[in-house]
């Protein structure tokens, strides 16, 4: 006399009473991150203490040290020097000599009003370079007066910085969004699930970020070296601010990638979680509804 069990009474001819494997919890989560971070600081102890210190420039730097009241008269009385009106007419003259001579030379000659018109741009030219490298220098020589830890300083570095930092996000959203319009266009030739096409999508758009947030800070810090040398700092004050604010917009840019991976993982395992739940509220129901059939006449066990 053998036994007969309900159909799909083993596990293997129903699919919803087949094993799930459990998604970890937010805990284990968090403590699989802290594990990896401690690992990846212990082997990259460089990029670790750049990390730190950028962070301690953050927030012990700030703004900057306030101009004395001396340092700020000296400050305006050389920038006031700079003659704005002289560079503004030195620049029109430039601009009116460039149009004479690109409207009198031809593609592949130039002739004697040609050549007059070329030595007159190049004379504008050159009175333009000549008013520009004064004011330079006289703007150099008031930044020597205010200090590259002043507010003057960090300020001129906040602004480099956020000005690139905007463009690699506006890079980034405008590279997102060419790529959503063309896997869209793939997704409709494909088989392929809504699902599927929002994870591929957020990948995307993550590493897009990266892209526009990693080419920024290298452009930042290759004209940073620029902005340092102009305030006519002592070698050991340039190296020590170049090598503090280099790793201040580092820990930032790193920051915020962690930050954007976190919340882009963080809804990726809520949304699992949420279907995760989903399916044992399904296998439940299904497992009830077996029950009732069982109870009033369904597939009965039976001996032979």
């Amino acid at each position: 006399m053998a036994y007969q069990g309900r159909p799909g009474e083993w596990g293997g001819d129903n699919p919803r009473q087949r094993q799930v494997v459990a998604m970890p919890t937010a805990d284990e989560i968090g403590t699989l991150a802290v594990r990896g971070i401690t690992t990846f600081a212990k082997k990259n102890k460089v990029i670790s203490f750049s990390w730190i210190w950028g962070i301690v420039v953050l927030l012990l730097v700030g703004s900057g040290t306030k101009l004395t009241v001396d340092q700020a008269r000296q400050y305006n009385h050389i920038m006031s020097t700079i003659d704005l009106d002289a560079e503004f007419a030195a620049t029109n003259s430039y601009a009116v000599a460039l149009q004479n001579y690109r409207a009198s030379k031809g593609w592949f000659s130039c002739d004697s009003l040609c050549q007059r018109n070329k030595a007159h741009m190049e004379r504008a030219r050159a009175q333009l370079d000549d008013i520009r490298a004064e004011g330079q220098a006289r703007m150099s020589d008031a930044k020597k007066v205010a200090g590259l830890w002043s507010e003057v300083g960090v300020g001129e570095v906040k602004d480099s910085f956020w000005e690139y930092f905007n463009a690699g996000k506006r890079f980034a959203k405008r590279q997102s969004m060419w790529d959503f319009m063309f896997m869209g266009f793939r997704r409709m030739g494909r088989d392929e699930s809504f699902v599927e096409f929002a994870l591929k999508m957020l990948i995307q758009v993550l590493i897009n970020f990266s892209m526009g947030l990693i080419m920024a800070f290298f452009i930042f810090v290759f004209g940073l070296w620029s902005i340092v040398r102009s305030y006519q700092p002592n070698p050991i004050t340039a190296v020590i601010y170049f090598v503090s604010a280099a790793c201040a917009a580092f820990a930032f840019v790193s920051t915020y990638l962690l930050v954007l991976y976190g919340a882009a993982a963080g809804s990726v395992y809520g949304a699992a979680k949420l279907a995760e739940s989903q399916r044992r509220l399904e296998g439940g129901r299904g497992y009830g509804q077996q029950r009732v059939q069982y109870g009033y006449g369904g597939n009965r066990p039976h001996y032979q």
